[in-house]
């Protein structure tokens, strides 16, 4: 085989493409599907999509669009890791979270967990859980000088340090061998509970067990700085960010101002963020999460070493689904995907059936083994910073990391995030975010896999033992498919009282080419919120009322094409009307509705509310039929 000459480039004999030149021919293409976009620069813009914060990612990144440079891995703003050889030696630490308020029970999955890939356990502690004296029970069995634990005791943290401290003594656990968090996080319950009174109480409590591991304790942080019930309330990527570093700081402040030095408060802190299916936006954050805190920490006047952040991922909340749980394997796959490769030093992924109650330990199996196929088989890890010299990422973190510094500068001069929680901009700014969002996820614009697109109506539930009742009372807790499951809902009511659920009949005009596209819109629209759909194809109005007289139905749509529909839908619904058709739709949108129809359903509709109204409609029929 002959190799090239030293320095002879292989492209030298194709000529140089510029960003102009693509984008012409873009404009060509779109020209041709209807768009008239005025020149090269604006049909750019056409394919551009549209994210929260005021963001966009557009169809071509080149290096003209280097963000700020980032550094080298392990080294200050820390955009590429924390540490210079990222995850490349051991790999992330994979952390299991266990929920249940059964001591046997909890010790059991505990020691199931260590024994098959877990590198450190997240114990929910306090409340309606695991009582915080069953502490020593639920580790029976671990060695803690190899495995961290971090815990999460909400307001009492303090108690269940203390029930941590007295294990490594009575284990001989040396100080420098223990490792975790103590998940003291004053801030973040009152994010959670709404409950201002007791959070300068805890905040002084905090701070004194800070003190205490910073002294005696090197491996174990006391405080955690948790995003999650900002992203649990609907929050977007930088109001996340934003949120993290006001908490982070006002803990800096906390902490200093005990006597603890820069760097060593530093070293009491771990932030949690939530890791979604948006696999690049995911990345980018906590890309950008890094950065922020490298600066409040240059600014504080930290070393180096030090403004690294600690961070621990958690698979999203607000993405699980009830129905069709198993589609959750996939999706926290790719959030594991892209925290591992964002750069988190740990990461969770919950259970596919966490948002049924608790899970179970096939369950728990799979999300240990998604970590550890991407770990071992996948080799994740292996690559120092993958997603480093993107310049699609490494843009989309820094147009993120400048919205999400707005907001913390604004929640700043609001008096801080605890006055900023109190005065209630927080949650009136969330609520607004995931208002809006909530519109693109009724129209299907933000489709859920198994619940708004692709439904399973005869799918056989899955039924877990009920989990503990979470913190409530203060910023609400949201997931994507709560609208279309409610409606879900509803069916199966209506089919446990009557033994058949809402139906609704499809009238198919003309041949399959004709109308297969909109009669599986149709049927897959009707179905994710759980009314049952029976098709006929025909042109003839006396068939399709036969039919419709024969489904039980009381509702009906017709499927065609337009031309189709302006030569027969007036007949049709008149036909289907004198059958005894409450209502009649229209599966696309014409100019005007046809003699007959009482409503279009078509793509970019309000899909929540056109299957409200349906349902109540169906519902009151079969109240009063019985």
């Amino acid at each position: 085989m002959k190799v090239p000459p030293e320095g002879l480039p292989l492209a030298a004999e194709f000529p140089a493409a510029h960003r102009e030149q693509w984008q012409q021919l873009v404009q060509g293409v779109l020209r041709k599907s209807g768009a008239q976009p005025e020149d090269g620069a604006a049909a750019e813009q056409v394919l551009a999509t549209t994210l929260q914060d005021g963001l966009a990612a557009r169809p071509l990144y080149t290096a003209e669009d280097t963000a700020v440079d980032p550094g080298y891995p392990g080294f200050p703003p820390f955009v590429r890791g924390g540490r210079p050889q990222g995850s490349a030696v051991a790999g992330w630490d994979v952390r299991q979270r266990h929920t249940d308020p059964d001591r046997q029970r909890t010790n059991e999955a505990v020691l199931a967990d260590l024994e098959n890939g877990v590198g450190s356990l997240w114990l929910e502690l306090g409340g309606e859980g695991l009582p915080v004296d069953a502490l020593p029970e639920a580790l029976t069995g671990v060695y803690l000088d190899l495995a961290a634990v971090a815990l999460d005791a909400g307001p009492e943290f303090t108690d269940a340090a203390e029930q941590l401290f007295k294990l490594y003594e009575q284990r001989e656990v040396s100080p420098g061998a223990a490792a975790g968090n103590l998940g003291a996080d004053p801030l973040g319950l009152q994010a959670r509970t709404g409950d201002t009174a007791r959070t300068d109480a805890l905040l002084a409590e905090a701070t004194a067990l800070a003190a205490r591991c910073a002294a005696g304790y090197p491996g174990v942080r006391a405080l955690t700085v948790d995003a999650l019930p900002y992203h649990e309330a609907g929050a977007s990527p930088a109001q996340e960010l934003g949120c993290s570093l006001a908490t982070g700081v006002a803990y800096l402040r906390a902490l200093t101002a005990a006597g603890l030095s820069v760097d060593a408060a530093l070293g009491q802190l771990e932030f949690r963020y939530a890791a979604d299916a948006d696999q690049f936006l995911t990345i980018a954050k906590f890309r950008a999460a890094r950065r922020l805190w490298a600066r409040v920490a240059e600014v504080s006047g930290a070393s180096g070493k030090a403004s690294a952040q600690r961070q621990h991922a958690v698979t999203s909340r607000v993405m699980m689904t009830a129905r069709d749980p198993w589609v959750n394997m996939l999706r926290t796959t790719i959030a594991c995907l892209a925290a591992g490769v964002g750069g988190a030093d740990a990461v969770t992924v919950l259970p596919f059936d966490s948002a049924l109650g608790l899970p179970d330990a096939f369950a728990r199996r799979i999300a240990r083994n998604t970590q550890s196929i991407l770990l071992e088989e996948s080799h994740l890890a292996r690559v120092v910073d993958p997603a480093g010299g993107s310049w699609y990422v490494e843009q989309l973190g820094e147009e993120l990391a400048q919205a999400a510094w707005a907001w913390f500068q604004e929640i700043e001069r609001a008096g801080g995030q605890q006055a900023a929680l109190g005065s209630g901009l927080v949650g009136e700014r969330i609520a607004a975010t995931w208002a809006e969002r909530s519109v693109k996820l009724a129209k299907r614009r933000e489709p859920v896999t198994g619940v708004s697109e692709f439904p399973h109506l005869d799918e056989q539930p899955l039924v877990r033992e009920a989990a503990p009742a979470g913190r409530t009372g203060g910023l609400p807790q949201v997931r994507r498919a709560e609208a279309y499951e409610a409606l879900r809902d509803r069916s199966d009511a209506l089919l446990a009282a009557t033994g058949q659920r809402p139906k609704l009949f499809l009238a198919s005009i003309g041949t399959a080419a004709a109308h297969t596209a909109r009669t599986t819109f149709a049927a897959n629209l009707f179905q994710a919120g759980g009314i049952a759909t029976a098709s006929t194809e025909s042109v003839d109005p006396a068939a399709f009322a036969e039919a419709f007289r024969a489904s039980g139905a009381t509702v009906a749509c017709l499927c065609s094409s337009d031309a189709l529909y302006g030569e027969h839908a007036p007949a049709v619904a008149a036909a289907l009307r004198a059958a005894g058709a409450r209502r009649v739709l229209l599966a696309g949108r014409l100019g005007e509705l046809p003699d007959g129809v009482d409503q279009f359903i078509h793509a970019g509709g309000d899909a929540v509310a056109t299957l409200t109204g349906l349902l109540n409609l169906i519902t009151d029929e079969s109240e009063a039929a019985r």
